[in-house]
């Protein structure tokens, strides 16, 4: 039992460590080639409605990364960088932190819930509840939910005012890069979703919405899982799962 333990978690961290080097070296290999075709990307003709709305929910979308990029890194220095490099790289900042991160993994964390341990600083796998004076919890919520309402009213308002995105004509070099680069964001966000619910069904549900409906999906699961926290939680138990949440 305890060897066929050790070959899924073996498994699984060199499975993400490939997935996220590939998607790191994909982002990387779409950016060279989408330049060398068509320029750098920073011309006013390029902003059409459809491209600032891709780049509305791109932004939102690394929201959340760059939250808990934040709280992994154990020096506000190391975590500006990371978070300036999210905003000017995307994907491929988002693709090489997680593969530095699984790649960091010592043999016995990776047979011991490699997700877990890549997720959670390791400074809070035992801690108890800090006390704070105003609740990270109830600021999380009000902020997400901002932003979720943000890009629905973003998405309607480029429907009725350019109509449908599904034109051939949207698909410039650039707007399929940054296509690119926001769908390899969601597949990090669909392993968190999928690692967060306890059955595939609900997983699987889940991970189609984030593929239709983007940040707006990122933000609803994200307030539904702040949800169930209480006020006095830290912010942090929203990364486990309900199992976890107990052992931290």
């Amino acid at each position: 039992m305890r060897k066929e333990i050790a070959m899924v978690g073996s498994l699984l961290v060199n499975g993400l460590r490939a997935l996220f080097l590939v998607l790191c070296c994909l982002m990387v290999a779409t950016l060279i080639y989408t330049i060398s075709i068509d320029g750098l990307p920073f011309r006013m003709e390029l902003l059409t409605p459809w491209m600032i709305a891709t780049l509305v929910d791109f932004y939102i979308n690394i929201v959340p990364l760059a939250v808990w990029v934040s709280y992994k890194e154990s020096s506000w220095i190391s975590a500006t960088l990371w978070v300036i490099l999210l905003i000017c790289f995307g994907s491929i900042t988002t693709s090489g932190y997680l593969f530095i991160q699984f790649l960091k993994l010592s043999p016995q964390e990776s047979l011991q819930d490699p997700i877990y341990q890549v997720l959670l600083r390791h400074t809070n796998m035992d801690a108890t509840k800090p006390k704070r004076k105003h609740s990270p919890v109830v600021i999380a919520r009000i902020l997400f939910s901002v932003l979720g309402f943000l890009m629905l009213g973003t998405l309607i308002y480029t429907l009725l005012t350019d109509g449908s995105p599904f034109r051939k004509e949207l698909l410039t070099p650039w707007m399929t890069a940054t296509l690119i680069d926001f769908y390899i964001n969601v597949v990090a966000l669909s392993v968190w979703v999928a690692y967060k619910e306890s059955n595939w069904v609900s997983a699987f549900f889940w991970i189609v919405l984030l593929i239709c409906f983007g940040s707006i999906t990122t933000c609803a699961y994200i307030v539904k899982e702040l949800l169930q926290l209480t006020w006095q939680d830290p912010l942090y138990l929203i990364l486990v799962t309900q199992h976890n949440r107990k052992q931290v």
